[in-house]
C-alpha cells in the first residue's frame, strides 16, 4: 500500500501507526534517503492494501478505524485529498486493510506465467522482498531469486530443476506466502514466530530453475525446435514425462561433483527428455546461474525440492558436516519423510554444494506417484514439507 509522507511524520510513526516493525518498513523503502524526506513523497506500507468504502448511514470514521485495529489517523493518511468536514452518506473513501489471505494462486498448472504473476503479486504486497534475476534460460526466460530477511544464517531453497516436477514450484511459493502472512499478521507457523525469523535468517528462494522445461510439460511444444523436441522425446508429442531443460539436458546432472561418472554411465548418451548430463559439466545456462548464485553467496545450507518418494538425501561421499546429521534427524521428525544419507548418484546441485562448501545440502523428494504429481496431492505434500521448510530456517 502506498501512502504519501506528511510534514511532521516519521518512519517510526508510520511503523507504530500500522503495527509493523521499523526494519520491515525500512526494507520496503530501501530506495529512500530517510534523512531527506519531503512532504508528498510516496512510502510503501507492507502487508496492507487500500479498500474502497462508501460511507453508510451508521458509519463513523473512528469506528471504521477501530474495526481494523487502527487509529483514525491511519484513515486520514490514506485520504489526504479528502475534506473530512464535508463527508456525507454516499461519500467514497479509502480504508487501509491488513491483508490476511494468500495471493499465491497455486490451484493451477504452475507454469512460468503463473510464477511471474505470483512474484509480482507478492512483491506489490511485500515490497521488502528483493527480486533478482540470476540468469536466463535457454529460451531467454528470467530465472528469479526471491530474497528476504536480515539474518546471518543464509538459507537457500529451490524448485523445479526437473520440468515435470513443477508442483515443487507452487509448493515453495505457497510456503513463502504462508511465511509472509503469519509474519505480517502476528501469527505463527507451527508455533514458530516467523517475525523473529525475519531478523535471524537471510532467505534465498529460486522457485523455478527450469522454466523452459516446465512450460514444455504444461503447455506443450513451443514454436521453435518442435521437431527436435519430439525426436528427443522418443517421437512422442506427450511431454508430461519431460525432466530436462529445453536442450534435452538434465539440469540436476550438470554439476562438477564426479560429473564424469554420470556422463559415462548414464543412458542416453545424447540429448533426451531425461537423464542426459550434457557434453560437459555446467554447459547449460540454468545450471551456470545456480552455480554462480551459490559461489557468490555464502549459504549456510541449501534445500532442493524434487518429487517422488517422501524421503530426502543429505550426504555426499562423507563430505557433509556433522550439522547435516542433526538437521536430517529434525527434518525427519518434523515431516515424517524418510532420511537417507547416501545414494549412488553424482553431479547434482546438492552433491556439488556439499563437496564445494562442506555445508549441509538436502534433496527433498515430495509426494508419491507418477510425475507430474496431481494437484490433488498438494494439501498433503504441503502439510508434510512445511515442517522441513520451518526447520531449515529455525534450527
Amino acid at each position: 500500500m502506498e501512502v504519501f509522507f506528511r510534514d511532521g511524520d516519521s518512519l517510526d510513526y508510520y511503523a507504530q501507526l500500522f503495527g509493523i516493525s521499523l526494519n520491515l518498513l525500512r526494507d520496503s523503502n530501501s530506495n529512500i534517503d530517510f534523512s531527506q524526506m519531503k512532504s508528498g513523497q510516496p512510502i510503501q506500507i507492507p502487508g496492507f492494501a487500500l479498500e474502497h468504502h462508501m460511507l453508510g448511514i451508521n458509519d463513523q470514521l473512528y469506528f471504521l478505524a477501530a474495526e481494523r485495529n487502527l487509529s483514525l489517523d491511519a484513515i486520514k493518511l490514506v485520504n489526504q485529498d479528502c475534506h473530512f468536514a464535508e463527508l456525507m452518506i454516499g461519500s467514497n473513501i479509502y480504508l487501509p486493510k491488513r491483508v490476511n489471505r494468500a495471493v499465491v494462486n497455486r490451484r493451477r498448472a504452475y507454469d512460468y506465467s503463473a510464477l511471474t504473476e505470483d512474484i509480482e503479486a507478492l512483491n506489490a504486497l511485500y515490497p521488502f522482498i528483493r527480486i533478482n534475476e540470476i540468469g536466463k534460460s535457454v529460451l531467454g526466460k528470467s530465472i528469479y531469486e526471491l530474497r528476504l530477511g536480515r539474518g546471518q544464517k543464509k538459507v537457500h531453497m529451490n524448485a523445479s530443476f526437473h520440468a515435470n516436477e513443477w508442483i515443487t514450484s507452487s509448493v515453495l511459493m505457497e510456503l513463502l506466502n504462508a511465511f509472509l502472512l503469519t509474519m505480517m499478521n502476528f501469527q505463527k507457523m507451527r508455533h514458530i514466530n516467523t517475525a523473529e525469523l525475519y531478523e535471524l535468517v537471510d532467505l534465498s528462494i529460486v522457485p523455478m530453475v527450469n522454466p523452459d522445461g516446465v512450460n514444455l510439460v504444461i503447455n506443450g511444444l513451443p514454436e521453435q525446435n518442435s521437431r527436435e523436441l519430439i525426436r528427443m522425446n522418443d517421437d512422442n508429442q506427450d511431454f508430461s514425462g519431460w525432466k530436462a531443460n529445453i536442450r534435452g539436458v538434465d539440469l540436476n546432472n550438470q554439476f562438477p561433483a564426479n560429473w564424469e561418472i554420470e556422463k559415462e554411465r548414464k543412458i542416453p548418451q545424447s540429448p533426451a527428455f531425461r537423464d542426459y548430463p550434457g557434453e560437459k559439466a555446467l554447459s547449460e545456462p540454468e545450471a551456470i546461474a545456480m552455480e554462480k548464485l551459490a559461489e557468490d553467496h555464502p549459504f549456510s545450507r541449501v534445500i532442493a525440492f524434487h518429487t517422488q518418494g517422501e524421503e530426502f538425501y543429505w550426504g555426499y561421499e562423507g563430505k557433509e558436516p556433522v550439522e547435516s546429521f542433526m538437521l536430517a534427524s529434525e527434518f525427519e521428525r518434523w515431516s515424517g519423510y524418510k532420511s537417507i544419507q547416501n545414494v549412488d548418484s553424482h553431479a547434482g546441485f546438492k552433491d556439488w554444494f556439499i563437496q564445494t562448501f562442506r555445508k549441509p545440502g538436502f534433496t527433498i523428494e515430495l509426494g508419491r506417484g507418477i510425475n507430474p504429481l496431481p494437484l490433488s496431492q498438494f494439501p498433503e505434500i504441503y502439510r508434510k514439507v512445511e515442517g522441513i521448510f520451518l526447520a531449515a530456517l529455525y534450527l
